[in-house]
């Protein structure tokens, strides 16, 4: 395989929580200098070297009532450069995968050959928000979703009770998904939950949309923000001696309400955007370490096994109560403990799962390390999935 022409050379990830004492500026820059020191481990990268900046967020305007956000990145990676402030900031807005599409932005600048250094942050603070599930309400369609009582949870109840009804899935099955997630989180110090939890502590939690209760679901008030700087592979090692390489990236998309799509037990877009990873990076499911996967409902990362291709249809349930998921298992998922555990800041989550991507491919995950990683996945996905981006990474040994 030769060398792809975009490399990950820093990472930088806020902790995960209710951040009530931070502003989204600090979040911002708290990630940005974490991953400007991690790129510097050679020769030091300053704002002046970056070339272009992407900026994923969902939920600004409603939340914080500010629509013009791009500069605050600028801001961030400029410190006090005057270059820096001139560098062209975009806003990536799409929903849950905000942070995903942002880096899918960020691969392609560096691909086309156009830019040679980019930032790429994602950032979301929701804890300040009171009834935070109208304003995610609408990653749906809201004339005939939301506006009728539709919420990303009875969506996803949905989707569930459609599975259970075509394919046995069991409500013993989706709790696995919950404590496995829960068990990973537990190793991750940036976890918004670092506890273990059992299948009865799913099953007793309280009802939310049923069948899904509490332990199900992601958390709605995580703040946080994840940074990566990406460079054309050529330039990589002049900052580090362990670059993580983008071997592909991919989105896709379907109709925003579900009622319009002809099968809603599988995600159109995952399917078409995983289809559209593997044949450019030429490879199958079966070459994949790990995979990092939007489990916003313990249903979604049950879809994931069988949309990206690990089991068939209708196998997802059988594939986390065999272990096939857990860390030890075949394929492992959510290393990092998920949106469930690890937290969901909208817009942060497409790139922390790049973060906890690159820690796995350097084999610097800790407790939570999968043995031997050396090509990992990436899925996020919006709203119910009505986008989705997937992104493949590898390290220096799978080349």
């Amino acid at each position: 395989m030769s060398e792809p022409g975009v490399a990950i050379i820093g990472v930088g990830m806020t902790k995960i929580k209710e951040h009530w004492d931070k502003s989204i500026v600090h979040l911002l820059v708290e990630s940005g200098l974490e991953a400007m020191d991690d790129a510097s481990q050679k020769e030091e990268i300053h704002a002046e070297n970056i070339d272009i900046g992407f900026l994923g967020i969902a939920y600004a305007g409603s939340v914080l009532n500010q629509r013009h956000i791009g500069p605050m990145l600028a801001e961030q990676v400029g410190l006090a450069s005057a270059r820096a402030y001139h560098i062209p900031v975009v806003r990536v807005e799409s929903a849950d995968a905000s942070g995903g599409f942002a880096f899918f932005q960020a691969y392609l600048a560096i691909k086309s050959g156009e830019y040679k250094i980019a930032v790429v942050s994602g950032v979301e603070k929701l804890s300040d928000y009171q009834g935070i599930t109208y304003i995610t309400s609408s990653s749906l369609d809201r004339e005939y979703e939301a506006s009728l009582g539709g919420t990303p949870h009875a969506m996803a109840a949905l989707i569930t009770r459609r599975h259970m009804h075509e394919f046995n899935t069991t409500r013993e099955q989706l709790a696995l998904i919950a404590v496995k997630n829960h068990e990973n989180g537990f190793y991750n110090p940036k976890a918004q939950f670092r506890k273990k939890i059992s299948i009865e502590d799913v099953l007793d939690s309280e009802m939310i949309s049923d069948p899904l209760r509490t332990y199900d679901f992601a958390p709605e008030t995580s703040d946080g923000a994840a940074t990566v700087i990406l460079a054309d592979s050529r330039l990589a090692k002049k900052y580090t001696d362990d670059p993580i390489y983008v071997l592909a990236c991919a989105g896709a998309s379907d109709s925003l309400a579900l009622h319009n799509r002809k099968n809603f037990v599988e995600l159109k877009s995952v399917v078409q955007a995983a289809k559209n990873v593997y044949k450019k990076a030429n490879i199958t499911p079966r070459k994949v370490d790990f995979v990092e996967a939007h489990d916003f409902a313990t249903i979604y990362e049950i879809l994931a096994y069988e949309d990206l291709g690990f089991v068939k249809k209708g196998k997802g349930g059988k594939a986390i109560e065999e272990e096939l998921t857990t860390l030890k298992g075949e394929i492992p998922f959510n290393p990092s403990g998920g949106l469930k555990a690890r937290g969901h800041p909208v817009g942060a989550t497409g790139v922390a799962q790049i973060v906890e991507s690159v820690l796995q491919l350097r084999g610097k995950a800790d407790g939570r390390q999968v043995k031997g990683a050396k090509i990992g996945l990436t899925e996020n996905i919006g709203g119910t999935g009505a986008t989705a981006v997937i992104s493949l990474l590898c390290n220096g040994d799978a080349l």
